[in-house]
């Protein structure tokens, strides 16, 4: 093209470059002619500055030229398709640099307008949900277009049975620019029994700008504006499984056989069991005014050792208590207690040993444990351990025994307790020790002579 710009010095070319439109991902070209108007043989280098150096060159960069002659370069315009490239007007300058006279050096400007296009990036998470009812899904967008855009959404699905909501309903971005939307899918009626319903449905995503300009210029919309809906299903999961049915089945089957064969059974073996153990057992001490057969008229007396004094009651043998224990008359019912406070973290044992010349038959124990004290508690009479138990798993606990348990003489009954916390009796403030208490009951007798 013939230049229209005069020299602004000696050595300064005369330039002019057209105007020039280019689709970013294309390419376009425009023309510059540089004439050398000095009187002299100048070489000139050319390089493009401004906004749109990084995607455009020159070709040839660099020409020499006779005074009076021209030439021209092609200036070839690249723009990547990006968003970073925005639509619009964007200047276009050419440096042009004297070899001979570099102080005259010029800068041609144009404008290069850069063509909108409209491209979406869209994705929808998960593609499958599994609910009873309803599910919940994301759809990412992001705009790779290179103009502003207003994004909304359609939904689809066959039968309609979906109900869809987005929040946000629609999305405003800027070139570049990522955004996410919330998609709840509900289904009026439950599934009950059988399989899961699978529910397909599609979203469609709409380029508001992308429409716009398909409007204005009357045409089919471009291949950036018709693009594949995203597509999921919602999988409707039965309130009531199969394998829940089944369960089900076999629990109540379980229960009609517990309740026609197996209970009555248990019922008549729990009944004969106590009747084979609970049988009457003797009051000792059972004699007139509270005292044992042995004692006769009741007018025996103690000596202050703990030995009985007394004769023999009519029918209890000289020299054996019931059963032929070894002991000389019937005995007395007697009790005792023994009281056990130890600190945390101590072990202590409290003990009543049986007087000289006595058997004591034990029949019933008695443990408190009133604070709700932490530890282990052992129980023995005489060389035999008869429990140890946890103080945590009782507040009160008893034991009894139809045949009595017999301690000899100078034996003792030991309960040892190991207090690991201290409890929290009725008062509410937790105790300084452990604080155990052990009632033995049975009967005291005579050792045969």
């Amino acid at each position: 093209m013939t230049p229209s710009a005069a020299s602004s010095g000696p050595g300064a070319p005369g330039l002019d470059i057209p105007a020039v439109s280019v689709t970013p991902g294309g390419t376009a070209t425009t023309s510059l002619t540089v004439r050398n108007d000095s009187d002299i043989v100048e070489a000139y280098t050319l390089e493009v500055v401004g906004d749109c150096a990084p995607w455009a060159t020159v070709e040839p960069a660099r020409i020499s030229l006779y005074p009076g002659t021209s030439e021209t370069v092609t200036i070839t315009l690249a723009p990547p398709r990006s968003p970073e490239v925005r639509a619009g007007d964007v200047p276009l300058g050419v440096r042009v640099l004297p070899a001979e006279h570099p102080e005259s050096v010029t800068v041609p400007e144009t404008t290069v307008h850069i063509e909108e296009f409209h491209e979406l990036r869209t994705e929808i998470l998960p593609r499958r949900r599994r609910g009873w009812l309803r599910g919940r899904y994301r759809l990412a967008v992001r705009n790779e277009g290179n103009t502003p855009t207003r994004i909304s959404f359609r939904p689809e699905q066959a039968g309609e049975e979906l109900r869809f909501g987005f929040v946000p309903a629609d999305l405003q971005l800027e070139p570049g620019e990522s955004a996410e939307t919330r998609l709840r899918v509900r289904i009026g009626k439950p599934v009950w029994f059988g399989k899961p319903a699978v529910w397909p449905f599609t979203v469609h995503t709409t380029d508001g700008a992308a429409e716009a300009q398909a409007e204005a210029e009357a045409s089919a919309r471009p291949a950036t504006y018709v693009r594949p809906p995203l597509e999921a299903e919602f999988v409707q999961i039965p309130i009531f499984p199969k394998w829940l049915l089944a369960l089900l089945a076999a629990i109540l089957a379980l229960l009609l056989a517990w309740f026609a064969l197996v209970r009555p059974a248990v019922r008549s073996a729990a009944r004969q069991a106590a009747d084979e153990v609970v049988q009457p057992r003797p009051t000792p001490g059972g004699g007139k005014n509270g005292q044992s057969p042995g004692t006769g008229n009741g007018t025996g007396t103690g000596d202050g050792t703990g030995k009985e004094q007394g004769g023999s009651g009519p029918g209890v043998p000289s020299g054996g208590g019931p059963g032929g224990t070894g002991t000389s008359g019937g005995g007395e019912q007697s009790s005792t207690t023994i009281d056990v406070q130890t600190s945390g973290g101590q072990t202590k044992t409290g003990t009543y040993p049986v007087p000289q010349g006595k058997v004591f038959g034990v029949t019933d124990i008695v443990v408190a444990n009133f604070q709700g004290d932490e530890g282990v508690m052992t129980i023995s009479f005489g060389d035999r351990k008869i429990t140890t138990i946890a103080l945590e798993t009782f507040r009160n606990q008893d034991y009894h025994w139809v045949t009595p348990i017999e301690i000899p003489a100078n034996a003792t009954v030991t309960a040892n307790v190991t207090c690991a916390k201290p409890g929290t009796p009725a008062t509410g403030r937790q105790a300084q020790q452990c604080h155990e208490v052990l009632n033995v009951s049975g009967v005291l007798a005579n050792v045969a002579q």
